[in-house]
């Protein structure tokens, strides 16, 4: 039986609105999942997780799904102001504490949050992320592939007012992110019909994040985390190359790393029984 889903609501955290969703039971052990463009966690996976015991938090960011959006090139916030998000999120539901759950550049707001706030992060879990910023990588870690950056080089972007148009572009992105495990067109296209219908502004949730600043690095840093921590990454992923994901394996004290062969930059269904099996063998601290 599926795990008690509340409505999507807005949350006001400061002077945005996040729009969120919650799983199960307030008073289970909590897990945070940033969500974006990029990628929305399914229901099926959230409620998955809830049934494990889990009290679960989906939330799009800023610019993404039916948060606050700003102006296409002038995003007004930084990606600290997105871990205040986070945070802020934490102590509107009373939660201590919780486990984090990043995907691609979500997992920016999730190293952050437990490097800048470790009282306030019990886990962490990266997927296909990296421990750098927006920009040139650093020069022992792989960047986006040729196929990846030849698409964002020479890809006109749509028409944001062309529903079809965007959808369609939404699928090749999706495309291109895919590994050598094969390409779900149907299933990209209901993901990105489900996004288009459900965004506020298309264009600001694509292009915004590219604009935003960063601030100081923090790789330096990811040798302090003391938490338990889960990297998994997919060894054909062309957007952020699995190369990434074993720094971070390394860099992290105690670090788990999960392979997930033949997956791009990516979280089909095929890989939910051992990612979740992963995240709920880590023990949160408390």
């Amino acid at each position: 039986m599926p795990s008690h889903r509340s409505p999507e609501r807005l949350v006001t955290v400061g002077d945005v609105d996040l729009c969120v969703t919650t799983f199960g039971d307030q008073r289970r052990s909590p897990v945070l999942l940033p969500c974006t463009s990029r990628l929305c966690w399914e229901d099926r996976f959230c409620e998955r997780l809830a049934g494990a015991g889990r009290f679960v938090l989906r939330y799009d960011i800023r610019d993404t799904g039916r948060s606050t959006a700003y102006p296409v090139g002038s995003p007004g916030y930084t990606l600290r102001d997105l871990v205040s998000d986070l945070v802020g999120l934490l102590d509107v539901f009373e939660l201590p504490r919780a486990h984090l759950v990043g995907f691609s550049v979500a997992g920016w707001i999730c190293q952050l949050a437990a490097l800048d706030h470790p009282d306030r992060v019990s886990a962490l879990t990266l997927i296909n992320t990296r421990p750098t910023a927006p920009g040139p990588a650093d020069p022992d870690l792989p960047e986006h592939s040729d196929r990846v950056m030849k698409f964002f080089t020479e890809t006109s972007p749509p028409d944001w007012s062309d529903r079809s148009a965007v959808i369609d572009y939404g699928v090749e992105q999706a495309r291109v992110r895919a590994g050598a495990h094969g390409f779900d067109e149907q299933r990209a296209r209901q993901q990105a019909v489900r996004m288009v219908d459900r965004t506020t502004d298309m264009a600001s949730s694509v292009r915004n994040l590219a604009f935003v600043e960063a601030g100081e690095r923090w790789r330096e840093r990811l040798r302090d985390l003391t938490i338990p921590a889960l990297v998994v990454h997919g060894t054909d992923d062309p957007f952020f190359p699995y190369g990434n994901g074993q720094a971070m394996a390394r860099e992290i004290p105690g670090a788990q790393l999960l392979p997930l062969d033949g997956i791009g930059h990516e979280l089909p269904a095929t890989t939910w029984d051992r990612l979740l099996a992963a995240m709920l063998v880590l023990r949160p601290h408390r």
